[in-house]
């Protein structure tokens, strides 16, 4: 099943890091955010990925085109012109990285993929991370009768503390609680190539009219995620990521951290 990764947007929230590079290359551990979600992915066996490029897509193109140089240690020979790998940490993925055109939307993105979309996919966005169970999600679209697409639904990351007033006066006050009853988008959606019909060119939003289409048909299913799930949309996120990292507790790969192999 191919996984496609929406990884064209300018990231303007975080413009400090996205002047130079796109938001999915911006590092978490020294690895773009990108590929901590292409590792997600594979953990659950799903190694085949078709990322949408756009701003700045030839760094995601350069990082990937060189990805055993970049990741292992080398060897070199100046006066022989000679390049040497001394290790090779690579994973066993196959990547198809298209230019879909730097102002075009989420909807024309994927509509640009088509002719590689001829049964059911993944999809995602290149700036957020979870530690979704993929295997259910799946099993959980497969098991919706009649649903084009599966959209997996998150409660929102908690941004803010909450104070608890009485009779004018602070009680109590909680830091960033995570209690809302909400849910929201969190990317990682199952969909069949029949969605494809309804992207209608490079200006078309996935998120609005096609999708409100299959909710008012009843084929657009929700998957529930109590489980982790954060966007990188600014500087503070991706420190808290980075954090998390750090500190060897970032949940959304298998087994990450500080002690992983590189």
């Amino acid at each position: 099943m191919k996984v496609v990764i929406l990884a064209g947007g300018r990231g303007t929230r975080i413009s400090e890091e996205t002047h130079a590079i796109p938001k999915p290359m911006v590092t978490i551990g020294g690895r773009p955010i990108l590929w901590h979600i292409m590792r997600h992915y594979a953990a659950y066996g799903h190694n085949e990925f078709v990322v949408a490029c756009g701003y700045k897509g030839y760094v995601i193109k350069e990082y990937f085109a060189n990805y055993r140089t970049h990741q292992s240690d080398i060897a070199v020979d100046l006066g022989a012109g000679t390049v040497e790998v001394l290790t090779s940490a690579t994973e066993d993925w196959k990547i198809t990285l298209v230019d879909t055109g730097e102002a075009t939307m989420t909807g024309g993105r994927v509509g640009r993929l088509a002719p590689m979309l001829d049964d059911t996919f993944l999809l995602t966005y290149g700036d957020g991370v979870s530690d979704v169970d993929l295997g259910a999600l799946v099993d959980f679209h497969r098991g919706q009768d009649g649903a084009l697409a599966t959209v997996t639904a998150v409660h929102p990351a908690p941004r803010f503390g909450a104070l608890e007033i009485v009779d004018g006066r602070v009680t109590r006050f909680r830091e960033k609680p995570a209690d809302s009853v909400d849910r929201i988008n969190g990317g990682f959606f199952v969909l069949e190539p029949a969605i494809l019909d309804l992207l209608t060119g490079d200006d078309c939003t996935l998120e609005a009219a096609p999708l409100a289409t299959l909710a008012a048909r009843q084929q657009l299913a929700a998957f529930a995620h109590d489980g982790f799930w954060m966007p990188m949309d600014t500087l503070r996120d991706r420190d808290e990521l980075e954090r998390l990292w750090a500190h060897g507790d970032a949940p959304w790969v298998p087994t990450a951290g500080p002690g992983t192999a590189r």
